[in-house]
């Protein structure tokens, strides 16, 4: 006699009403548990947890949430990314000065890390042209505080949650140059454009001498020897020196969502 076989419990797929129903039982209980159990000093994950920690979950859907309502508050937006330090040539600072005004004075919002250096100089040209100047942050003690040249900021525990804002904060991704964040942010954007997973939109690689060696890679390694990219791929960003000459650019190349 055949014995009755039970068919395994599969998983529900990630895009069932089923599934999202579950998903939405477990976070809404885990926001109600969380909420009461956030640390006066929550420790970084280092760890993968070996369980749910209630706790972890609100503070990063509460900071989604913040962020989230921060960037809706702006319709036009210009992000610039580039280095908190002030140890490359004094021109790109004052060029992130200039830019940023010009593009304030267009209307746009203009978007940092909110920090020193590059960012600062952003804020402060939005700023003085009368701008909005805004700063997404992120918690690092004394390492990282806010520039006073903001006039709205938001300031994260999650590098994850403040990079999908800077993400999805703007109309204009401009990079002046930096260290491991601001390649991880570049490539990140460009990957993102690159999967289709935002639209295309315009990316300013400000400083020729900075960047021609890291575009020379992608084309020598990963183009031409590995066929890791597509040759259309080295299109989607756009390499200047000029304040004027990326002003054009951008004009000329943002569309409205």
């Amino acid at each position: 006699m055949e014995e009755n076989v039970v068919p395994p419990v599969l998983p529900l797929a990630s895009d069932t009403p089923e599934h999202h129903e579950v998903m939405g039982q477990k976070l809404a209980q885990a926001i109600q548990v969380g909420k009461r159990e956030v640390p006066a000093q929550p420790q970084p994950l280092v760890c993968k947890p070996t369980q749910l920690e209630s706790w972890r979950v609100f503070k990063i859907m509460a900071e989604f949430v913040s962020g989230f309502e921060l960037i809706g508050k702006y319709g036009l937006a210009a992000t610039f990314f580039g280095t908190a330090r002030e140890t490359f040539e004094p021109h790109f600072y004052a060029d992130a000065d200039a830019l940023a005004g010009k593009l304030a004075q267009a209307g746009y919002a203009v978007i940092t890390g909110g920090s020193t250096g590059i960012m600062q100089a952003a804020n402060k040209g939005a700023f003085e042209a009368g701008g909005a100047s805004v700063g997404l942050n992120i918690n690092l003690g004394d390492k990282q505080g806010l520039n006073k040249y903001l006039t709205d900021s938001l300031s994260f525990d999650h590098f994850f949650v403040r990079k999908v804002m800077l993400a999805f904060a703007s109309d204009v991704y401009i990079y002046f140059p930096g260290g491991f964040g601001t390649l991880d942010e570049f490539t990140e954007i460009i990957t993102l454009i690159q999967t289709k997973k935002i639209k295309r939109i315009p990316v300013i690689c400000f400083g020729s001498e900075y960047w021609n060696p890291l575009v020379a890679f992608f084309k020598d390694k990963l183009l031409d020897e590995h066929g890791a990219i597509d040759a259309a791929d080295l299109d989607l960003f756009y390499i200047t020196d000029s304040v004027d000459d990326a002003m054009a650019y951008i004009t000329k190349n943002v569309t409205s969502c």
